[in-house]
């Protein structure tokens, strides 16, 4: 193999590590929402609507795409199959296509998103409020924790002060209401998700066009003649001794 070949064919194998890496953990992150014991209350809330199945189920499958496409990948490259990498470049291809696409409506939806995780945020508060329950109460607290905030009122919160972080008094005074940091952190951070996703996006380009190379490489050795020639004994002439040739 040349140098931009074996330089192809490492990047590849580090590049299907790591992304087996990173889907086992979404496997993980999807599982541990949908059966830990701190996060299955989610699903007990009654909201009538389906989004946080759906988001766990978004990431289970993406999850085992991943790991699936890291081991063709990998399996590809290791042996030099030029069908495993053909395999390969076809899902890098369309996960690069689902990750561009995924960052574009991740952008131009972030209001709605907002909007929606702060109608259910807003569900929620109410519904402890009335309630009480012990799995609204966690989900509250990763919602104040993860955003730094505390209920709809802020430093004047009084009815779910149980949930918000815990911290020093003077601390407390400065927390906002969480309706209103929801908004925010997802309209000043949605530029910075969508440089995420199209940056993993490029990174993914270029294990593709590794990939490329490193099939047609294998395409070119299983192609060219080999190097040596085995000799083979072939038969001997036999020659009239010189005596009968001057006759």
């Amino acid at each position: 193999m040349d140098g931009c070949a074996q330089l192809c064919k490492c990047f590849l194998i580090l590049f299907n590590i790591l992304f087996a890496l990173v889907g086992f953990g979404l496997v993980a992150l999807g599982m541990w929402l949908r059966f830990g014991a701190e996060t299955r209350g989610f699903f007990d809330i009654d909201l009538n609507t389906t989004q946080f199945n759906i988001g766990v189920m978004v990431l289970v499958i993406t999850g085992v795409l991943m790991l699936l496409v890291a081991i063709i990948g990998d399996c590809g490259a290791c042996n030099h199959s030029k069908g495993a990498l053909g395999v390969f470049s076809g899902l890098l291809f369309v996960l690069i296509i689902i990750e561009i696409a995924a960052g574009v409506m991740a952008f131009m939806w972030s209001g709605r998103v907002s909007e929606e995780l702060v109608k259910f945020y807003t569900t929620i508060y109410a519904q402890y409020l009335n309630t009480r329950d012990s799995s609204q109460a966690v989900t509250l607290k990763l919602f104040h924790n993860a955003f730094d905030c505390c209920g709809v009122g802020g430093p004047i919160e009084m009815f779910v002060r149980d949930t918000c972080p815990e911290a020093s008094f003077i601390k407390q005074l400065t927390y906002s209401s969480c309706p209103g940091v929801i908004k925010d952190v997802f309209e000043s951070h949605a530029p910075m998700v969508l440089g995420g996703f199209l940056g993993t996006a490029g990174i993914m380009t270029l294990a593709l066009v590794c990939s490329f190379v490193l099939r047609r490489h294998v395409s070119l050795s299983h192609a060219s003649p080999p190097a040596y020639v085995l000799l083979t004994s072939s038969p001997s002439v036999l020659l009239p001794p010189p005596a009968a040739q001057q006759i």
